[in-house]
């Protein structure tokens, strides 16, 4: 008997109806593995909880577990709670009776109504108010509500679907969402991977995303080169799928349909140009590499501020006037070629850390505790300055 490792993945031929029909596309592993969870829930009636980034599909998601399900000859109701102000959520999502509220000239049917014996979709739930968190776990145990300012109870058939890119097991822990709500929410969990964990689609979904692009806006386009795709390839794509999307229909259309290459595509990264002007780190580095090299970024700032902070203290104890060669210098301190404060024999001078310390308190008491002032007068970021004060133990 053949071993299985990982749950059977969905055939070629389900593949290309994902892709086809509801555009849900990819040929990753995680991705596969998505499209075989959707497979065996949509024929059911079971709540689902999609779980991913902002731009990852979860929308998509939602669509095809509808287009896959029974119900898939009702129309889908999609919801964004998020974009809904929080008093009137409860009344757009049950309903409401004449006078129930100023402005309520009549009876109005909310979305779990219109959706009788189909599917809601309710995305971003992670921002619902708990009160009316309390009424949704009524409608998914007994399919039961009330319009607001009603007194009858309402019976509905809906499946339902919820979406969120918060973590709602910490949201339950702070007691931002009912924990009963999200245990019943949570019966099945589809997590849509990030972009930069399927970089193996990326290719594919730029080609898609060009194509039907060009086909609908009826745009000759004579396509990428190999080095367009590596730096698509290897972008972290914060904004995930729909930010690639976005991307590769402003190039086409500002590039006139002409042959993009890296050129242009390092163009329509701002994220990136900042990154790499920031950042020794270029694209085409591993995570790992990337991420060494930031924290040596880092060093490398740390350092020059620290720099900063040196030579400001020297300008302060020397001023121009009195610099070596002058009548006024007093030479208890001679400049090194290292940057380094020597003490002469005349004098026994104060520790580099005791100035330091000195100058940011002086700093500090002149601007009457402002850190965002002092930090101005001392030429210094504000970062440097608390992890100094820290370090100084300064009253402040």
């Amino acid at each position: 008997m053949k071993k299985q490792t990982i749950k059977e993945l969905p055939p070629p031929r389900l593949k290309a109806e994902f892709e086809n029909k509801y555009g849900l596309i990819g040929d990753s592993l995680p991705m596969q593995q998505v499209m075989e969870t959707i497979e065996q829930v949509a024929p059911t009636s079971i709540t689902v909880l999609v779980v991913g980034e902002s731009g990852t599909g979860k929308e998509v998601v939602a669509r095809a577990i509808h287009g896959k399900s029974l119900r898939r000859d009702k129309n889908l109701i999609i919801v964004n709670c998020a974009a809904i102000p929080e008093g009137l959520l409860e009344s757009e999502l049950f309903g409401h009776e004449k006078g129930a509220f100023t402005g309520a000239i009549g009876t109005r049917k909310g979305y779990f109504e219109l959706a009788n014996d189909s599917t809601i979709f309710l995305d971003e739930i992670g921002d619902m108010p708990l009160n009316t968190q309390a009424k949704l776990l009524r409608v998914l145990e007994g399919g039961q509500f009330m319009r607001v300012g009603g007194n009858e109870t309402i019976t509905v058939d809906v499946r339902v679907i919820t979406a969120t890119n918060r973590n709602l097991e910490k949201a339950v822990q702070r007691g931002d969402f009912r924990h009963d709500l999200f245990f019943r929410l949570n019966a099945i969990k589809i997590q849509l991977p990030a972009l930069r964990e399927r970089r193996d689609d990326i290719r594919k979904l730029t080609l898609k995303f060009a194509h039907d692009f060009c086909r609908d806006n009826k745009i000759d386009f004579q396509g990428f080169d190999e080095s367009a795709f590596q730096i698509l390839e290897n972008y972290q794509w914060p904004g995930n799928v729909r930010e690639l999307k976005n991307v590769i229909e402003s190039m086409i259309v500002l590039e006139r349909g002409e042959l993009i290459t890296e050129k242009n595509v390092i163009k329509y990264l701002p994220q990136r140009s900042e990154f790499a002007r920031n950042m020794p780190i270029p694209l085409n580095k591993s995570p790992e590499q990337a991420e060494r090299e930031l924290i040596y970024s880092v060093l490398l700032d740390l350092k020059h501020e620290i720099s900063q902070l040196r030579q400001l203290i020297f300008e302060r104890i020397f001023p121009p006037h009195q610099i070596p060669g002058h009548a006024s210098f007093i030479p208890a301190y001679h400049y090194s070629t290292e940057e380094e404060v020597i003490p002469s024999e005349e004098s026994e001078p104060p520790s580099m850390a005791q100035m330091e310390r000195d100058l940011i308190y002086d700093a500090l008491k002149r601007a009457g505790g402002n850190k965002r002032r002092a930090a101005k007068a001392l030429k210094i970021s504000e970062r440097t300055l608390y992890r100094k004060i820290k370090e100084y133990d300064l009253p402040f």
